[in-house]
């Protein structure tokens, strides 16, 4: 009383329960805040006026436990165990310290924290640890935005962090981020995207400043499937055509999005990495794997880029040139390798080395059966790529190899197209039985310009001198035909016995290998699981709807 000054020098409370429920962008306590705020703080005033101070001191909550409730989202999530102490609010004062520590009340994990609060500034400071926390609640914000589909994922982090309440960019971040176990799929057994883990170790990020220096930037495992179907595709099925769920979500400001938040908030951080000091003392991504699947044809066509890897050190702004190294497996076959040597001050300067080898030219029958009813029978693609990009104005090398391309019989399919591909391979294909272009890129990279003036003069060279030399042709032919009689055979697919002509070359194999004891026979299986598995499927399928017919 003679101090004029009240005060609460001790507030417990014991396993308290509180709600919060949000709709639109009023909470259930709003109303409170709007009392005490500056706009209205007529008791705070009043008590000034009379020359009245306030303490609130020594607070501490005990094994509490929140839920929080969102009635548009309809989002439902609560925190329990939750302990949180206070040294409290003194009038003469503007800092405010809380120290807290809870655990997930939907899944696992436990986070602890201490926050200051520079209360005049609207600042704070916080450092924050969290162990194995569950992050089930972007499932229940995803539900909003998809027709269907399964998140999960584990958060472990080690922070300190400085900032302002009133400008989100204004924040400065150090410590380490993991996510692991991350899901995303049409179920909780089918993924459509997921990773090990992702690990970032920041020594400073202040996008406010235009600072962002990692010490590491680590993915391991990720994998992505993308599927097309006759009318659409994974992703707009679950996120709707062009998108459609996600824009009519942004498109109501009622609605709270946590997801739709984060995505807006990393878009305006990156925004400004590239024009920001930014240094990555190593950046790497291990064992990759990203698929594309196309439903749409007659017969299901899949390529994988599997494993893939990434490794780049020291992307700093201050060096002259970032290397950044790509090295990945094709599946079925084949494999490929990336050099990118960029300035990281201007995106249109790097030089880029690019091999591609090994792949089959059978892989994509689905297509060429699809646009043309003929199949390949053997063929293997080679490409080659020289770049050097100066202000976005390439110059370019890029060498197109096709060895052995052959064709089989004409398959006709009810929904296949027609296209006369023996005159095309005859126009096409070079002498040796290969098909072999250079085809530079020019202009920008805006607009870059093919030119095809190889291809062209080999289709006209095709068209006049090939005419003339077909006795030629067609004796080396023959010749060719004999000789690979005798070096190869064919062993038909889902075929357990060898057919008389095989009997025959395994036998004169036999015989060469009894009069020549230096030779030796290596046999190295090159296995395409997923095309057997199809095929065994079909089989099975096709016997079980003639056994139900002849029932």
């Amino acid at each position: 009383m003679f101090s004029n000054t009240f005060e609460i020098s001790e507030l417990t409370l014991v396993q308290p329960i509180g709600k919060i429920i949000q709709s639109t962008n009023k909470f259930n306590f709003t109303d409170i805040i709007n009392k005490f705020s500056k706009k209205d703080s007529s008791v705070i005033d009043s008590l000034s006026k009379d020359g009245m101070n306030f303490n609130l001191l020594d607070i501490e909550i005990r094994d509490g436990e929140f839920h929080y409730r969102d009635s548009l989202t309809a989002v439902n999530y609560f925190i329990k165990n939750a302990n949180i102490t206070s040294d409290g609010y003194r009038w003469d004062k503007d800092t405010v310290g809380v120290k807290f520590d809870f655990v997930s009340g939907i899944g696992s994990g436990n986070i602890k924290g201490d926050l200051r609060i520079h209360t005049n500034k609207s600042t704070y400071k916080l450092a924050l640890v969290i162990n194995d926390f569950s992050l089930n609640i972007i499932d229940q914000y995803l539900k909003d935005l998809t027709n269907y589909g399964k998140f999960a994922a584990i958060l472990n982090a080690d922070i300190r962090s400085m900032g302002d309440f009133n400008d989100r960019l204004n924040t400065t971040l150090r410590g380490a981020i993991s996510i692991s176990d991350f899901h995303f799929g049409k179920d909780a057994k089918t993924d459509f995207a997921s990773f090990e883990s992702l690990h970032l170790a920041i020594n400073e990020l202040s996008p406010k400043k235009m600072i962002f220096f990692y010490d590491s930037i680590s993915l391991v495992k990720p994998y992505f499937k993308y599927e097309k179907y006759d009318e659409l595709d994974n992703i707009q099925t679950i996120f709707g055509k062009d998108g459609s769920n996600i824009d009519a979500a942004k498109a109501d400001p009622a609605k709270f999005n946590l997801v739709i938040e984060i995505a807006n908030y990393i878009k305006m951080v990156s925004q400004r990495f590239f024009q920001s000091h930014f240094k990555i003392d190593r950046l790497a991504l291990y064992k990759g794997d990203i698929r594309y699947v196309d439903y749409s044809l007659g017969e299901r066509f899949s390529l994988a880029i599997d494993p893939i890897s990434i490794v780049s050190d020291s992307i700093d702004k201050d060096h002259r040139r970032v290397q950044i190294a790509v090295y990945t497996g094709i599946k079925p076959y084949g494999n490929a390798s990336i050099n990118l040597s960029i300035n990281p001050k201007d995106s249109g300067e790097f030089d880029l080395k690019f091999k591609l080898q090994k792949l089959p030219l059978t892989a994509f029958n689905p297509y060429s059966i699809a646009y043309t009813s003929y199949p390949f029978d053997r063929g293997s693609i080679e490409l080659y790529g020289d770049w050097s990009v100066r202000h976005g104005i390439i110059k370019s090398e890029n060498h197109l190899i096709i060895v052995d391309p052959r064709l089989t019989n004409r398959t006709k399919g009810k929904d296949s197209k027609w296209l006369p591909m023996p005159i095309v391979m005859a126009l096409v294909r070079e002498n040796g039985n290969v098909i072999d272009y250079e085809i530079p890129i020019s202009g920008d990279l805006k607009n870059p310009f093919f030119h095809l003036r190889d291809a062209l003069f080999d289709l006209l060279e095709n068209i006049f001198i090939k005419p003339v030399n077909t006795p030629y042709r067609i004796k080396i032919k023959s010749v060719e035909n004999t000789i690979e009689k005798f070096m190869s055979m064919n062993w038909e697919m889902s075929s357990h016995v060898l057919g008389p002509l095989e009997e025959t070359f395994i036998r004169i194999m036999a015989r060469y290998l009894e009069d020549t004891p230096e030779a030796s026979i290596t046999i190295h299986p090159e296995e395409y699981t997923e095309k057997e598995v199809e095929k065994i499927l079909l089989f099975e399928g096709k016997k079980n709807t003639t056994c139900q017919k002849i029932k």
